[in-house]
């Protein structure tokens, strides 16, 4: 079947005349940080089914809402009203309060900053659309910046827009998005390739795994786009096996865009084809590595290799790959619907846009946020996300995962942008961000971070796979206190070998943490040592 844009906009009108019939919509989470959800949505059919208003109510699941502290969740519209911590027992409560004055033991106050402060532009369609329906996200604008992406635009005009745009990498490093893209579509070779790095790896991070259970056509959009710009006929997306609900969603996404013919052959009536095909990861940390990460995709173990060549030139099979993250992908959409200018008028003058965080720890609204850049660190901690909870106060947030570091209270005020964060001795990475209080050690958290780094390394470089472990050995030693002070001039030392001299990012950025921490906590390593002390050491304990 093809189906040319007219056809697509007729779907899209059917669905919102079919949803614009209903007089009330249900709206009920169906991420994994809402439990119940199946049986919260038929406790409400159910109580649909004894209610004089059931014909025109429409109970449907939806992605991730945010608040996953406050799940499961349930919005009421057009009301705009959130139900917290609902359970299958509240529902007939819940739809005999439709039209009246809401359930105020169960009311999550829509004004809450967590709502007001943020600025969605991936997580536009999140908690508002069903992930399994094609026709939902058709009604919301869907597949339109695709579809006229390759009728109506030449490659070179892509690309263009998305270098004006500023779009950097969400994935960590940062790298500039139209630069890639533009390396990649001048690359030698009939062959090429785009794949989609959904590895996603660090501790307390979800933004990439909400985005394909919340949203997985906007993914495939992005990748068609990209595709499309770069030159590439097949597409693949790596995620990893523990990923189900995420996995299952994006097959159901993708079996629904080939047969409206927005994948596969002559899409939309066009002389471009595009298939995209899905690699499960096993789990290894290191294979969010893009070496690492088309040597796994290519069937072999993933480790990575030296550069250059860099993927865009010698990638996938040899051929030029373009390697984006899922979050840098889903902007890419709405980028070319609203316009380079309005993506590079939000953020601050290097770091343009918007960023999705996993707000984690002790912090009491945790969950999934979408800020501008250049939104302080005290506004994301005390206002998005309520402050440190049980009457605690806020000690250091940890970005970046295991490759970032441990920024202390006195930089709270310090906006977010990569370079700020680098500046601090941390990273922006993915968009992990945990919360800290005064109860936490920070020799604890970094020898935990340290061992997860150990475990991951893949053990083909020498400064990784001994280093790693030897700076695991010494933080035992401050961790139990019987480190002494040469431990800490040794540690130090390693730290910065390592960095130095590690093949890949895992090695290189693995003793980030530590120089972090011993930047701005040094006195909790002090204190920790229990053997010879260098006088001048001493001094600087006390």
């Amino acid at each position: 079947m093809t189906m040319h844009l007219e056809e697509l906009h007729q779907l899209a009108d059917d669905r919102r005349r079919e949803l614009e019939g209903f007089a009330h919509h249900i709206l009920v989470c169906t991420s994994l940080g809402c439990p119940k959800n199946k049986e919260i949505i038929a406790a409400f059919r159910q109580a649909l089914t004894n209610s004089e208003a059931g014909e025109k109510v429409l109970v449907r699941k939806v992605g991730c809402m945010g608040l996953c502290a406050a799940g499961p969740v349930v919005l009421i519209l057009p009301e705009e009203i959130y139900y917290q911590k609902v359970a299958p027992g509240d529902a007939a409560e819940i739809v005999s309060a439709l039209g009246r004055e809401p359930v105020q033991r169960l009311l999550l106050p829509s004004d809450l900053p967590f709502f007001t402060r943020q600025y969605k532009n991936v997580l536009a369609l999140f908690g508002r659309i069903d992930p399994e329906s094609l026709e939902d996200y058709l009604a919301a604008g869907g597949y339109e910046a695709a579809v006229t992406t390759i009728t109506r635009m030449r490659p070179t005009e892509v690309i263009r827009s998305i270098d004006k745009s500023g779009l950097r990498g969400r994935g960590g490093a940062g790298y500039p998005t139209g630069l890639k893209w533009s390396t990649v579509a001048k690359a030698q070779g009939k062959k090429k390739y785009v794949v989609c790095n959904a590895d996603e790896g660090d501790p307390g991070a979800f933004m990439d795994r909400a985005i394909l259970e919340s949203t997985p056509h906007a993914l495939l959009e992005g990748i068609l786009i990209a595709a499309y710009a770069v030159g590439a006929d097949c597409a693949y997306i790596y995620v990893r096996a523990e990923y189900p609900l995420a996995v299952r969603r994006l097959k159901r996404a993708i079996r629904e865009a080939l047969r409206a013919n927005l994948l596969g052959t002559a899409i939309c009536g066009s002389a471009f084809s595009l298939t995209i095909q899905i690699r499960l990861g096993a789990g290894a940390f290191v294979c969010g590595e893009e070496t690492a990460l088309i040597a796994s995709v290519e069937g072999g173990r993933g480790v990575p290799r030296p550069r250059p060549p860099y993927p865009a030139e010698k990638g996938l099979w040899g051929r030029p790959t373009l390697i984006n993250n899922v979050e840098t992908l889903a902007n890419v959409p709405g980028i070319i619907q609203r316009g380079a200018d309005w993506f590079a008028g939000l953020g601050t003058e290097k770091s343009k846009g918007t960023k999705v965080f996993a707000l984690t720890g002790t912090i009491n609204n945790a969950g999934l946020i979408e800020v501008p850049m250049g939104m302080t660190l005290r506004e994301i901690v005390e206002e998005i996300g309520g402050g440190i909870p049980g009457g605690h106060t806020f000690k250091a947030v940890q970005t970046g995962g295991p490759s970032g570091g441990c920024i202390p209270a006195e930089h709270l005020d310090t906006p977010v942008s990569y370079e700020n964060l680098s500046a601090l001795g941390s990273i922006m990475g993915s968009g992990g961000m945990i919360v800290m209080d005064e109860t936490t050690s920070m020799v604890d958290i970094v020898t935990y971070f340290m061992a997860f780094s150990m475990e991951e390394s893949c053990g083909k470089c020498v400064p990784c796979r001994v280093g790693t472990a030897q700076m695991h050995t010494l933080l035992k030693k401050f961790q139990t206190r019987t480190a002494i002070d040469d431990d800490l001039t040794t540690l130090e030392s390693l730290c910065h070998l390592v960095r130095n001299t590690s093949l890949c990012g895992l090695g290189q950025s693995a003793p980030n943490p530590v120089l972090s921490t011993l930047n701005y906590f040094r006195p909790e390593y002090l204190e920790r040592i229990t053997g010879p002390v260098d006088p001048c050491r001493q001094e600087e304990k006390q």
